[in-house]
């Protein structure tokens, strides 16, 4: 009897190991961190142009003192984005997305406003400082709309995992989890980089 118990141990033992493998069990958490990597290249990216509009402001305000308003319109864009985060575990929450991709797309928009300024100012155009950030606010937009492209298809995985079987029963019993929120572009044209192109 107790060599048919031990017998049974040992096929039970791998069995069960095969069962809670096929469950979801480590794909969920594997697509979830997976997803919040994803995220936090995004905010990098974002990081990096907030960084960067500083020093795009104050050579744009040496050429262009009567374009106050529209430096100053950048300025404040930029205090709104950096104010608003959204943390790993938000991003199931579709109202705190919806706020961050809101605060990304005006400073996308002021941005698009402050460099159609620089078309007036041909000294501008010229200028090394200048040409240097506009070359890194290029890089920096083509960065963050690959980190959003990414982040999207992380989500994407991520969703599709748990709703589907045999995932789903990790997903709800064990972990609770809920969609991601993906990436979408909340302004008109938002979805474009601001144009740093100067040729007519």
């Amino acid at each position: 009897m107790t060599l048919l118990r031990r017998m049974a141990a040992l096929l039970i033992a791998p069995l069960a190991a095969m069962l809670l493998a096929s469950c979801g069990i480590n794909a969920v958490p594997t697509a979830e961190e997976l997803a919040k990597a994803k995220w936090a290249d995004v905010q990098n990216q974002y990081q990096r142009r907030a960084d960067l509009i500083p020093n795009l402001v104050g050579t744009v305000k040496g050429y262009a003192q009567q374009e106050r308003d529209v430096l100053v319109e950048v300025t404040n864009a930029r205090a709104r984005a950096t104010s608003v985060n959204v943390s790993p575990d938000q991003l199931t929450d579709p109202q705190a997305m919806a706020q961050f991709q809101q605060a990304q797309g005006a400073l996308s928009q002021s941005l698009g406003r402050l460099l159609l300024v620089v078309e007036r100012y041909p000294d501008l155009k010229s200028n090394q400082n200048f040409l240097a950030l506009q070359s890194q606010l290029e890089g920096t937009e083509n960065r963050i709309a690959i980190a959003r492209s990414d982040y999207n298809e992380a989500v994407r995985a991520y969703n599709t995992e748990i709703r589907t079987f045999p995932s789903i029963m990790a997903a709800r019993i064990i972990y609770g989890s809920k969609p991601m929120v993906p990436y979408q572009a909340t302004a008109p044209g938002a979805e474009r980089p601001p144009e740093v192109s100067f040729e007519k």
